[in-house]
Order: structure tokens, then sequence, then C-alpha cells
């Protein structure tokens, strides 16, 4: 991905948005969760689910639940189970290490509440992600799956002969239209397989950026959230220029900027970006 489309992240993952990771088979979906969630505040409480433990979130207060399928029936733990447990818990995220079935349900139950939630499932576009959560086993109704902000859609693709992997899109999932009985959905990112570049056709027209970002951080203008995005792009296109690729040196300058902001940054920013609060 860019670093513009990991600046729409970052700005997503840190004011509570619920965010799947969707792609094929060994397209590298919980590498790109794991890497993402750097970006969720580090004062949150994470509670991570799995049958296979993969998810490592960089969060001091992090607890890790995992299925037991093993043993007498009384005695074994469903991904379920696992998700019910969570909730009683209340914690800022919950990060399933992959949906298969019925929990997705509750996923959506926990996002229903309140309690933003990370997923990696399988689906190749967010139409088969709406059509496989409406269906059997998980039987999400559709009115519901507006609870999911943003569907990021990954695959293995070959670029010039090489096996490469991209994100092919980012959707924002932005309501439901009761006279077409059909969840409302609104592509932000899309990948140019021709050129192997990404265009950005969110900007000034991203539904979970201008109204669901932009209040919760304060903006008097919603169109002020994309300065903050091209700031925050520009932050991530300096750390890759500084080749500074270290996961514990990002993840602790992550977490210094939720508290200090610019003050944390080890280089100084240009002129059009100081000032700015977020």
């Amino acid at each position: 991905m860019t670093a513009e489309m990991a600046a729409y992240v970052w700005l997503c993952l840190e004011n509570g948005m619920s965010l799947f990771v969707c792609g094929e088979a060994a397209c590298g979906k919980s590498a790109t969760l794991n890497a993402l969630m750097g970006f969720i505040n580090a004062r949150d409480k994470i509670y991570t689910a799995e049958d296979t433990p993969e998810v490592r979130p960089p969060h001091p207060v992090w607890q890790r639940l995992l299925t037991r399928d093993t043993g007498p029936v009384d005695a074994r733990v469903t991904m379920f189970d696992l998700l019910k447990a969570a909730l009683r818990s209340r914690p800022n995220y919950i990060v399933v290490g992959e949906i298969r079935g019925a929990e997705g349900n509750v996923a959506f139950q926990a996002m229903q509440t309140g309690h933003p939630t990370m997923a990696t499932f399988h689906a190749s576009s967010v139409d088969k992600l709406i059509q496989r959560f409406t269906s059997d086993p998980i039987n999400v109704p559709l009115p519901f799956m507006p609870n999911l902000n943003v569907v990021l859609i990954q695959m293995a693709v070959y670029v010039h002969g090489r096996m490469l992997r991209r994100v092919l899109a980012v959707d924002e999932i932005e309501g439901y239209s009761k006279r077409a009985d059909t969840a409302i959905t609104r592509q932000v990112f899309a990948w140019d397989s021709v050129k192997d570049v990404f265009q950005f056709g969110g900007r000034n027209n991203s539904y979970v950026l201008e109204s669901l970002v932009a209040p919760k951080i304060g903006m008097d203008d919603s169109r002020d959230v994309y300065k903050i995005l091209d700031k925050r792009t520009w932050i991530i296109e300096e750390l890759i220029r500084r080749e500074m690729f270290d996961y514990h040196q990002i993840r602790d300058l992550l977490f210094d900027y939720q508290r200090r902001r610019d003050a944390a940054l080890p280089f100084e920013l240009p002129k059009e970006f100081r000032g700015l609060a977020a």
C-alpha cells in the first residue's frame, strides 16, 4: 500500500473505526493485520481471539484468547465462546485472527455495542464479503453491515513476472438503503493493475474521514481532515526516506506521537503542516 493509504488507516484505527483485512488464501492478511495494529491508540485495551496464535499487538494491555478443540466436549472452547468472553471485559478493540463461521455474527454484535473490531476474512471484494456475512452460517442482518467501517481487499498478484502482494481496494461501508435493501459502499482507494499505481478516489469524498473521524478529533470543517491525512502521509514518507524500518522503533514513535504529537518526531515538519492539531 502507499503511504497515503497507510495514513488513511492510521486515522481510522486511532479513532476507533472497525476494519477487516480481506482476500484469498496466502495473500498476507495476517501480516497486514499485525502491521496495522500499531496505529491503534497505545492506551487501548486489546483482546485477540484466535484458533492459531498469529496476532501480536504491540500494546502493553493485551489479552490473548485461544480456542481449544480437543478433549471432552464440555471442555472445548470455540471462537464464539471467546468473543462472548471478550465482550464481558469491555476492551477498546477486539481483534479476531480469522472469521470463518457463526462467530462473525458475534463480531458484528460487538461493533453494534460500540466495540471497534479488526479481523481477517476470506473474500475477494466488498460485495462478496457482504454476501458471505449475510448468508449461512454467519447470518448478519443486512442493516447491520454499516457497523463495519472499512474493508481492505488484498491479493497476491503477478506484476512484470514477479509475484507481489497488493491492496487492490479500500472500501467504506457507509449505510443501508431500505428501498434497495442493500448496503451502500464507497471505494476510496483502488489499484491500477496496468500501471501498478494506486488511485485515491476518496479525497473530498470519504464518508469515514468526513462524517466519523473529523467529528471525533473536533474539526469544525470536516474537509480539514484531508490536511491531517496529507500531514501523516508526509510523516510516513519521511520515515521511508530515512530508512526507519525497525518495527520496535516505529511502534515507539507512533505511541509517542499519540501523546506528544509533533514534538515526538525526530525531524522537522514542512511549514504547511506545523500547527495542525492531529
